[in-house]
Formats: structure tokens, sequence, C-alpha cells
């Protein structure tokens, strides 16, 4: 790692948090790491024991449904980026083939391009990926990459500091993409299984189709159901299997 380049960016963090008058925190270093790259959106997402993703900050609400969206599709920069811990660069077109239901919802939200970078810790140990989202095209230079690498860092540690229980949990090798969803997500297709009388896979498969179709976040749907607003067994809009 760049001394140099580590230390620019740990103080363009402190400047951030102390003109906002805000603690030297995950936000701060989100919005430092978006002003310094030019970012148009930013998310981070965590991915505990190779398995279960939860995103763990979003700039604004864009970003947050270009999380959601990956989570929803089970595709894109962000699962690559962590399974292959290097960066991941993507230019959008409404006609790719690679990731084709995650571009093309960022395509819808004006999105261009898209990279991802892994969260490393320790010994170059995964435990998750930011996403920074430009409305432009424009390539990466190596200077920009090393810079990203070293905000990457940076949010790996303020990540695990504002997600304590993830400290010192057993880290699943990444040799497959991580298929899980938060709690709630799982907590719900449990239910909408139960009362459909149909096997969970089948209910998250309604509930990941129920958000595509409806435009709408995965965990939103989680809640409506769980909170009995929305039956998948009565919503004609959504097919079975």
């Amino acid at each position: 790692m760049d001394v140099r380049q580590n230390t620019v960016a740990w103080t363009r963090v402190v400047e951030t948090a102390s003109a906002a008058d805000r603690p030297v925190a995950l936000p701060s270093a989100v919005t430092a790491c978006g002003e310094d790259v030019g970012a148009d959106g930013m998310g981070v997402c965590l991915i505990t024991s190779g398995q279960i993703r939860t995103v763990a900050y979003a700039a604004d609400e864009r970003s947050y449904r270009l999380e959601d969206a990956q989570l929803v599709a089970g595709e894109g920069p962000c699962t690559e980026a962590y399974l292959q811990r290097r960066i991941v660069e993507v230019e959008v077109h409404p006609t790719s083939r690679r990731w084709p239901v995650f571009l093309r919802t960022a395509g819808e939200l004006g999105i261009r391009r898209v990279v991802a970078v892994p969260l490393l810790v320790g010994n170059n140990v995964p435990v998750g990926a930011v996403d920074i989202y430009h409305t432009t095209h424009a390539s990466l230079r190596a200077a920009d990459r090393a810079r990203l690498e070293v905000y990457a860092r940076i949010l790996a540690l303020l990540t695990l500091d504002a997600h304590p229980a993830l400290i010192g949990w057993e880290q699943a090798a990444p040799e497959t993409g991580p298929v899980g969803y938060p709690p709630i997500v799982h907590q719900a297709a449990g239910a909408a299984a139960e009362a459909s009388n149909v096997p969970v896979s089948e209910a998250l498969a309604r509930m990941r189709a129920h958000a595509f179709s409806h435009q709408q976040l995965l965990e939103g749907i989680a809640h409506d159901i769980l909170t009995g607003q929305l039956r998948l067994e009565e919503d004609r809009d959504t097919p079975p299997g």
C-alpha cells in the first residue's frame, strides 16, 4: 500500500467528518471517497461467512436501489469483486449479456459505469465490497485504481467498526458466489413458503420476481410479507416457481 496515498486518504476522511461535525465513521469515509474519485453514487455491501449479504451503507436512495438490484438479481460486480478479490470495472450498456438484469436497472437509473472494489482486511480476507457508480463513461487509470484500493482498506476497517459482530467471525473461502440474503428476507421467505405451501427456495424466487416486476426493494417486500401487507399466494402478477 502506498503510504503517502493512505495518509492523504485518511486526512480527507477526517476533514470530511470534521467539516460535517460528525465522527470518523463509515458515512464520512464514503463521502470523502466519493468526492475524491468523482462518484455519482456509492454503496457498501457486507458479506458475512461468505453467504449473508447486507447493505452496510448507501450514499443516497439511487445507490441503495442499485445495491438492492444486485441482491434481487443475484448478480453484479459486487459479487465478482468479492470472489476475485480485485477491482471490477464495467460499462453499462442496455444490450450487455453480462449481468443483464442488474445492468438494465443501472441503465434505467442513469448509471453508465460501475466500479466494484473488494473490502479486504488483514491478509487480504474479503468482508464485502464497495460499489462506485458513475453517470459518465471513463476508464480507470492506474493512479485511480491505487487510490480506490486505499479507500477500500479504510472503508473495510470502518465497516468492521460499525459492525463489530463481524470481528472474529470465520470467513468462508470465496469459492462460490454469496447467495445469502439479510435475515429479514430469509424470515419472510419462510413465512411465505408456509402460507403458500411451497419450498422456501420457490417462495424466495417469487419474492425476487415480485420485487423486480414491481421495481421495489427486496427488503421492502420482506417487510410487507412479515407485516401481512403482502401475500404472494394472492399476487397474480408474480408467476409461481
